[in-house]
């Protein structure tokens, strides 16, 4: 379907076509200086010691949880209103996945409240996930963890660019987890990075990332190894050099873009506050300050979503869901009697909220339009 107004859209421009094509021309295309280059570049924009740079934000969070020695027996707190890639890199390692309700319709983030309840004597880390972008309460988040002695793993797949009193999301826990998936902020179509100012996680991520080796193939070819030794049961999740090097042209357009999403998630919020009241905004009012990620809205308790979406279709406004509740899939439900436990706040938030289109390119008028075309959809219905 050709729509109006797509959900998402991509910066892309001569800039990054160039740099691919002198990749392919350099004839290396697996993880070399290029990826070098990103992962310095990274970790010099978000001011922390490392990054490591990996094949997708889902490898990342798995990295994480093996490189935080987390395994059978060991639970994990976190959200469950999040993609399900966030629990599943829990349960790689064997550990259980606890999930916590979030905070309110207007901050859907996790709860610390929620988190304390949870913690006992298994729980060994907590996965927070900073949903569009906007900070959870790091604050008590990791003064719980730090009174507890839990490890702190940062899913900022929404957050690139986003900060928290002066440092960057994803750099303010253990270790920080970020996506570059095709609608993300800086995309390199697939990708990740790992962050972290911990001097062991970092080479635990970086020998686990290719196979367990000392060496790789480009210490090799540059003459700086002859051979290798296998250290610890790795996997291949490097990233290459091609999307290293789209990720560092869209690392230098990062502040630029969350400007244009900032400005835009503005005017959404100022229009829907005065035309639509009965909707609700989460995020109107935030800590921090955001990569403004996503847009979402909770319709009116009562209003039938499905509908409301196939309206805004039928113009050719594209919506989403951000997210179906991860306890609530047949894959956990089924498996683990704790999955079935009621999130009483997720659950009503999941059934309501719908996602709107949100990205740099985006206009004022176009917000406008999509705005106009919602108070439509909730009339007709």
């Amino acid at each position: 379907m050709q729509w109006l107004i797509p959900l998402s859209d991509i910066d892309f421009g001569i800039e990054e076509e160039t740099v691919v094509q002198d990749v392919i021309k350099s004839r290396w295309l697996t993880m070399g200086e290029i990826t070098q280059a990103f992962e310095q570049e990274f970790a010099e924009y978000n001011n922390v010691a490392h990054s490591v740079a990996v094949a997708n934000g889902t490898a990342a969070l798995h990295l994480a949880c093996v490189a935080a020695g987390l395994g059978p027996g060991d639970e994990v707190i976190l959200p469950a209103l999040t993609f399900v890639a966030t629990a599943n890199a829990i349960r790689y390692t064997g550990a259980t996945p606890i999930f916590a309700d979030i905070v309110s319709e207007v901050d859907l983030n996790i709860s610390p409240d929620a988190i304390e309840d949870l913690i006992n004597n298994k729980t060994r880390a907590i996965m927070v996930m900073h949903y569009g972008g906007y900070a959870c309460d790091m604050t008590r988040i990791l003064e719980i963890a730090n009174r507890n002695n839990l490890v702190v793993i940062e899913d900022a797949a929404h957050s690139s660019g986003s900060e928290l009193d002066g440092k960057k999301l994803g750099t303010l826990g253990d270790i920080g987890c970020y996506s570059f998936f095709s609608n993300k902020n800086m995309i390199t179509g697939e990708g990740g990075m790992i962050v972290t100012n911990d001097n062991m996680l970092a080479e635990k991520t970086r020998t686990l990332r290719s196979h367990g080796m000392t060496a790789l193939t480009w210490d090799r070819y540059k003459g700086h190894a002859w051979s290798y030794d296998v250290v610890d049961l790795g996997f291949n999740y490097r990233m290459d050099e091609i999307r290293a090097a789209i990720g560092r042209v869209q690392l230098k357009k990062l502040e630029k873009n969350n400007t244009k999403r900032q400005e835009l998630t503005h005017h959404y919020h100022t229009l829907f506050i005065k035309l639509v009241p009965v909707v609700t905004i989460p995020f109107h009012e935030y800590r921090g300050k955001s990569s403004c990620h996503i847009l979402p809205i909770l319709l009116p308790e009562g209003i039938d979503r499905n509908q409301f979406m196939e309206k805004m279709k039928e113009i050719g406004i594209q919506t989403s869901i951000h997210y179906p509740p991860i306890h609530q899939f047949t894959a956990y439900k089924d498996r683990f009697d704790r999955f079935q436990e009621s999130l009483p706040i997720t659950e009503n938030v999941a059934s309501r909220e719908v996602t709107l289109p949100l990205f740099p390119t985006l206009t004022k008028s176009q917000v406008e339009l999509v705005v106009h075309v919602a108070i439509e959809s909730l009339e007709a219905i």
